[in-house]
């Protein structure tokens, strides 16, 4: 059995963004409001995050996280990798470094924001990190196997990941024909609809679902979701059978 949780099924800005008072912004509806985009995945005991934005605090403290067993970056963008600083905390209670898996690129931005981190001389109490280099081969964490799925994200290449009946795959506006056999199968995917007009860099409601339509796998549901899609009580109806906006802290299981 494979458990996502969401964490947040924001933008980079989260909901409500500051400054706005736009409907969306000022639900009262609990699933209006949204942190920025990670998720937690737990198979056999292995307890893994995708993305660690800058709410990374925030959503480690509302699943009552005890420990991970790796955190998985999909790509450099701060808010998928703001809230790295806060893993020492599970340095604390583990006594070991957080395993980190990125591509090289993103491994480079990543000793960039967090320099502080990998001097040789540390400050005490800086968070203690140990970087894995990932592509697009299949790798193992502990027990737990993962795909990853390449894509762009505008010109900028990204990750998703396959994990046990699940697929995630955010900020992504173009995934390549031949990325499409590594969803074959996929009983749950998650993946980005930013809103129904055009966007330059994430899939937008109608691109999701055309991407839904050629998977076709059990249960979709849509995730780094903007303030310009509405709210979801009022746009959810209108989704295929099988798709449903995510919120943050649904949890899902597949088997």
């Amino acid at each position: 059995m494979t458990k996502l949780t969401f964490l947040g099924t924001g933008t980079s800005q989260g909901v409500p963004v500051i400054s706005c008072g736009c409907r969306v912004c000022s639900s009262p509806d609990s699933r209006d409001k949204r942190l920025r985009t990670a998720a937690l995945v737990e198979q056999d005991g292995v307890v893994l995050v995708i993305d660690a934005g800058p709410d990374f605090r925030q959503q480690m403290l509302r699943e009552h996280v005890q420990r991970i067993d790796g955190i998985l970056l999909t790509h450099e963008h701060k808010d998928h990798i703001g809230g790295l600083d806060d893993v020492r905390a599970f340095n604390y209670t583990s006594g070991e470094p957080v395993d980190i898996y990125a591509e090289e690129r993103v491994q480079r931005v990543v000793k960039k924001d967090f320099d502080y981190a990998f001097v040789e001389h540390k400050y005490p109490g800086v968070p203690e990190i140990r970087l894995h280099t990932i592509g697009e081969d299949p790798f193992r964490v502990k027990s737990v196997e993962i795909i990853p799925i390449r894509g762009l994200h505008y010109k900028l290449p990204v990750l998703g990941f396959r994990i046990g009946g699940i697929a995630y795959l955010t900020d992504f506006n173009y995934i390549p024909p031949k990325e499409f056999d590594k969803l074959k199968g996929v009983d749950t995917l998650v993946i980005n609809a930013l809103r129904k007009e055009a966007h330059i860099s994430h899939f937008t409601l109608g691109e999701a679902l055309h991407v839904n339509h050629l998977v076709s796998p059990r249960q979709t549901y849509l995730t780094h979701i903007s303030h310009q899609m509405g709210r979801q009580a009022q746009e959810e109806p209108a989704l295929p059978e099988n798709v449903r906006f995510a919120y943050d802290g649904l949890s899902i299981e597949t088997p």
